[in-house]
């Protein structure tokens, strides 16, 4: 057998992988591995470099599934290339606790390099998967030795080409010349309703032209020789990120459903797939593998390993030989924290007069950037008013490689799912920045990171209505309640410069997302024999504490100074002693074991009140059915900060006024003025 013929015998038996699996769960999509089988196995049999007894190597390139509900064909490719995923996992697609779940997930399945699914997302992050290899090939100087020069492969559908995700993150990697993406567009013209013709009749390739790509047009990317050829070209850089528009047929060697929409998301049907396997010259016997095939790509995998041992050794080399880049490598690598971080920023935290949390914030950054040499990220336009440029550090561009500032211009969704893909690239712990009410953009990648328990952080400012002169479209009410109910998502609101300090200390040592939640405004500093009893790290601490308290305030963020002036107002005019409690991340708080719980917010006292200049949602599981809850549920308006503090209600007498009648019309015992304490 000629390789040519053994190249198709092996895209084949992708096919009917991919086809069988999905007949056999009965769901699933066979239409786009079929489909893009050539591309792919020509891709990963000759062009890729991957290791699959080290899925993890350092020197490999990437391939992302961009369309991930064509995941048989990444599993399938896995299995043949003798990753750790037996043909018993290929027969559990889409079944409970299987490693083929219906999109590629990672950290579930070796090999998967991104969660891909939401279509769009994959090439985003890709994009800053291949960010990631620059900054880290320049600063590290193994730019100039090729071990780590890792290009970025990626398989994107019709539907990602409609996404506005791949739109914003194709214009930035144009701009940026990431000449290591090579990106192959499915041109198959079909989607889910049937005809792309319905709703899709641009010319992608022009359009990528438009954004300073290379276009290669494949005629036919059903014939491996034409895919040979246009990878050939691929991989040869002119400078520019490189698009391979590929026609081909879905469902590929399906003689009844090739071409046709109901090949994308449905079993081709018992009779079908029994007809496509006669069709491709195999008998009807489900999940075949020719010993040909087998036997082939078990010495190309051994042709893999040794290239992959041969630049290790290189790789060993180099660091013994270059001392202080490789303790760069490796704190990069390792996204090395010092264990004295805290007591480090705490030292730069502007606490001698009011300060906005994000120009502390800022403050707080420069130093961070020093102390973890992984710190990397940007703003989406808005870096003088996030505070978040590292003013020691050159921006990261076309022309400069090593710049730890990124530039991601108004495009906030590809800014954050490239900050996925850096995360996911493995050398950096990035940062991404807005204004707090845009992360309504930033939602499906901020998901998406939670989902896969990405290391970044968001630093998102002008968190409350006291944007003020900008009016409602600016000002946050709801976004805080929905970021809170993100599994796995760690949100901090700090309350003045120290509590910056510890939140970022906090930050810097999660496992997964978190947000920085700052002010516009300037806030007071938590005086300092109050200081000394902030602790971020449970989520909640007692700030200031009575004996023989009567009732139990808790704020956040820019409330947590209203709350001790309100709870001094109600000592002084009432004799009604507060517990005043900061609870700088409320899901942090809630992870905490019973006792922790107790010990900050007693179920004894029923008499508890919250303050947050945002969304009241959630807050009820803090105070209680019968505690008040302080915030602002309706949208914001234009005016000065001050004038809409005291008409929305966010002075200490609006705070009184707001105690007094709720407890006075919920059953008090008496009013707050001269209660002493009866409403516990």
């Amino acid at each position: 057998m000629n390789d040519l013929k053994l190249c198709k015998l092996s895209a084949d038996t992708i096919r009917l992988l991919s086809a069988d699996a999905v007949q056999k769960a009965k769901s699933g999509h066979p239409g786009l591995p079929m489909g893009t089988a050539d591309f792919a196995f020509t891709l990963w049999n000759k062009y890729l470099r991957h290791n699959p007894k080290n899925p993890q190597w350092l020197g490999r390139d990437r391939f992302i599934l961009s369309a991930g509900h064509g995941s048989m064909l990444l599993y399938s490719l896995l299995h043949l290339f003798e990753y750790d995923l037996p043909m018993e996992e290929l027969k559990q697609f889409r079944q409970w606790d299987s490693r083929t779940p219906g999109h590629p997930e990672l950290g579930h399945t070796a090999g998967v390099e991104i969660t891909t699914g939401p279509l769009g997302t994959g090439f985003a992050s890709g994009v800053g998967m291949a960010i990631a290899n620059k900054n880290f090939a320049a600063r590290t100087k193994l730019d100039k030795t090729g071990l780590v020069d890792s290009r970025f492969f990626m398989i994107s559908s019709d539907g990602c080409m409609m996404e506005g995700a791949t739109s914003e993150a194709a214009s930035l990697a144009g701009h940026l010349k990431l000449d290591n993406l090579i990106v192959f567009y499915d041109d198959n013209n079909i989607t889910i309703e049937g005809s792309t013709d319905l709703a899709f009749s641009e010319d992608v390739g022009k359009r990528f032209e438009a954004y300073n790509w290379r276009v290669i047009r494949v005629a036919n990317a059903n014939d491996i020789e034409q895919c040979d050829k246009a990878l050939a070209e691929a991989v040869k850089s002119d400078g520019r990120p490189t698009l391979i528009v590929g026609k081909t047929s879905i469902g590929f060697g399906s003689p009844g459903k090739q071409g046709k929409a109901s090949s994308h998301g449905e079993a081709l049907g018992d009779e079908e797939l029994i007809a496509t396997h006669k069709n491709l010259g195999f008998t009807e016997e489900m999940f075949q593998v020719p010993e040909e095939v087998k036997t082939s790509i078990s010495a190309r995998v051994k042709e893999l390993e040794a290239n992959a041992a041969a630049w290790d050794k290189k790789f060993q080399d180099f660091l013994s030989s270059n001392t202080e880049q490789a303790e760069l490598i490796s704190k990069m690598l390792n996204k090395t924290v010092p264990e004295n971080i805290l007591e480090e920023l705490l030292k730069v935290a502007p606490v001698s007069k009011p300060i906005a949390t994000r120009s502390s914030s800022g403050d707080i950054l420069q130093k961070v950037s020093e102390l973890v040499p992984s710190l990397f990220g940007g703003s989406a336009d808005l870096s003088p008013s996030n505070k978040s440029d590292i003013k020691k550090e050159t921006s990261f561009s076309a022309t400069e490689r090593t710049g730890r500032n990124l530039h991601f211009g108004v495009r906030e969704l590809a800014m954050a799912l490239a900050g996925n893909g850096m995360a996911a690239y493995g050398a950096s712990i990035p940062y991404t920045s807005t204004f707090f009410v845009f992360s309504d953009y930033m939602k499906p990648a901020i998901r998406l990171a939670s989902l896969q328990s990405l290391h970044q952080i968001y630093i998102l400012t002008h968190d409350s209505f006291y944007v003020g002169e900008d009016g409602p479209t600016h000002e946050p009410i709801e976004q805080i309640a929905m970021l809170r109910t993100i599994p796995g998502m760690r949100v901090f609101r700090p309350a003045d410069a120290n509590e910056v300090a510890h939140c970022w200390a906090a930050a810097l040592q999660e496992q997964g997302p978190v947000a920085l939640l700052l002010t516009r405004q300037d806030l007071d500093p938590i005086a300092p024999e109050l200081a000394k009893n902030i602790d971020v790290t449970k989520g909640a601490y007692i700030l200031r504490d009575e004996e023989e308290f009567d009732m139990i305030m808790i704020a956040t963020g820019s409330e947590v100074s209203l709350a001790l002036k309100s709870a001094d107002q109600l000592k002084e005019k009432y004799n009604i002693k507060a517990r005043v409690v900061s609870m700088p991340s409320m899901e942090l708080f809630f992870q905490q074991d019973a006792e922790y719980q107790e010990e900050i917010i007693p179920s004894w006292c029923n008499f508890r009140v919250s303050i947050e200049a945002g969304s009241t949602f959630g807050w009820h599981r803090v105070v209680g059915s019968s505690g008040l809850a302080i915030g602002i549920d309706h949208f914001g308006a234009s005016a000065p900060y001050k004038v809409l503090a005291e008409k929305f209600g966010f002075t200490p007498e609006a705070v009184i006024d707001k105690i007094k009648n709720f407890y006075g019309q919920s059953g008090c015992e008496s009013s707050c003025e001269g209660c002493g304490g009866g409403c516990h």
